[in-house]
């Protein structure tokens, strides 16, 4: 299953920790990137893109809390998904 996958790429400090941030983080994109997919072949599913825009904004939130409580994990979180793009300087 998918899930498993992120499981074994999150850090264990818990087994059971599926409700923290990263945890949603990671499956938010992967629904994400599943109805992305279904949207190329289906354009006109309208009720597919708005699920995919509630979703899109529940994963900002998350990224957006992050980012401002704990920045070294926000930034090792999207670049092991590589969602945005890395400013450098």
């Amino acid at each position: 299953m998918v899930k498993n996958s992120f499981i074994s790429i999150l850090p264990q400090e818990n087994e059971e920790n599926r409700g923290s941030v990263e945890f949603q983080v990671f499956s938010f994109t992967n629904k994400i990137r599943k109805l992305t997919l279904h949207l190329e072949l289906h354009k006109k599913d309208f009720l597919s893109q708005r699920g995919l825009r509630i979703i899109l904004g529940k994963r900002q939130r998350l990224l957006a809390y992050l980012a401002k409580k704990n920045k070294v994990r926000y930034k090792k979180l999207i670049g092991q998904l590589d969602i945005r793009e890395q400013k450098t300087r």
